[in-house]
């Protein structure tokens, strides 16, 4: 990216950023006026919080893609990769979309965990219709391999299903969800640069400084949940830069942890909590002496090092395994 392209798409960065944190507060508002409130479940004393706030960073996000394409056009009167682009945003609006539908349904009682990736499968479509992605693809042992129409028919569509629900379960502590898609989206954002497709990259960092912006809210202690309108929002665009790009070992990577989540989420049907116990000092405890989740054992480590475990502490030490990845994704 030149500096005069770099010049011309910082407005736009800071313009997302600066929108999202001036918008958010009037959502935490509105949601309150209207019942849209969840329990803060990790503090001793019983405390409501504004939920959806994934309806903010999707807003701005669709502002800031439509902007760049306007740049693009009037500024650098190109229209290369429009389409790609469109159907980038129109996937992201379905799954946000579905998560908006999940929201209002509440977490209790939201689609159930069948009908889920049934519906995300719905935001692969528009990639699948652009033939996005190299259907060849190189594998250990095999070498390089045509997949032929199963890359857009079967490989796509399991990709964006796995990263949107993927993204969804490793979630419930302030500020987690929105630091981890930054950590994801930089990488991706990185990697698509030097991949040759630079597009890519500023559409992460329009939903990388989007995500910022609410985390100025969300961080601990949060004053608004992001809720799956984010996480599905998010975890859909994961998937698709990823198969754009031709990121897909990347994607693996990244992934490791969510991966090591459905298993442990497996081990209890989906149906054990990745919430911690709170004790009234404010400090974690295990919900149970199994672990079925990321953050159980996240919780459990730190107890076991007779750390201060709290909230916060939980969420950097998540952090910190994501960037394992990242750095290996980075590398590898």
């Amino acid at each position: 990216m030149s500096s005069t392209t770099a010049t011309v798409f910082l407005p736009l960065f800071l313009g997302i950023f600066v929108l999202t944190w001036l918008i958010t507060p009037a959502w935490i508002s509105r949601a309150r006026k209207a019942g849209l409130m969840g329990k803060d479940i990790h503090k001793f004393k019983e405390r409501k919080v504004a939920e959806m706030g994934g309806v903010v960073v999707l807003l701005m996000f669709m502002v800031g893609i439509m902007s760049y394409i306007a740049i693009r056009i009037f500024i650098f009167d190109t229209n290369t990769n429009v389409a790609s682009i469109f159907a980038l945003l129109t996937a992201v609006l379905i799954a946000g979309l579905i998560g908006v539908m999940d929201d209002i349904l509440g977490w209790k009682i939201g689609l159930r965990q069948w009908q889920k990736p049934l519906l995300t499968l719905l935001a692969a479509a528009p990639i699948m219709a652009i033939n996005a992605g190299s259907r060849t693809m190189s594998l250990p042992i095999f070498g390089h391999i045509d997949l032929g129409l199963l890359y857009p028919l079967i490989l796509i569509p399991f990709i964006i299903a796995v990263s949107t629900n993927g993204f969804n379960m490793l979630a419930g502590f302030n500020g987690l969800e929105a630091g981890q898609g930054i950590l994801i989206l930089g990488t991706l954002a990185i990697l698509s640069f030097n991949s040759g497709t630079p597009w890519l990259s500023v559409v992460a960092l329009c939903m990388i400084f989007a995500l910022l912006g609410f985390l100025m809210y969300n961080h601990f202690p949060s004053k608004i949940f992001p809720g799956d309108t984010l996480t599905y929002t998010v975890g859909a665009l994961i998937g698709i830069i990823a198969v754009i790009a031709n990121l897909e070992k990347a994607f693996l990577i990244l992934f490791i942890p969510y991966i090591i989540q459905f298993f442990l989420k497996l081990r209890g049907l989906f149906q054990k909590e990745s919430f911690a116990k709170v004790k009234e000092d404010g400090t974690l405890i295990p919900r149970y002496k199994r672990m079925y989740g990321l953050e159980n054992l996240c919780v459990a480590f730190q107890n076991k090092l007779r750390l201060k475990t709290t909230e916060r502490s939980t969420v950097y030490f998540l952090y910190g395994f994501q960037l394992v990845f990242v750095i290996l994704a980075l590398v590898i």
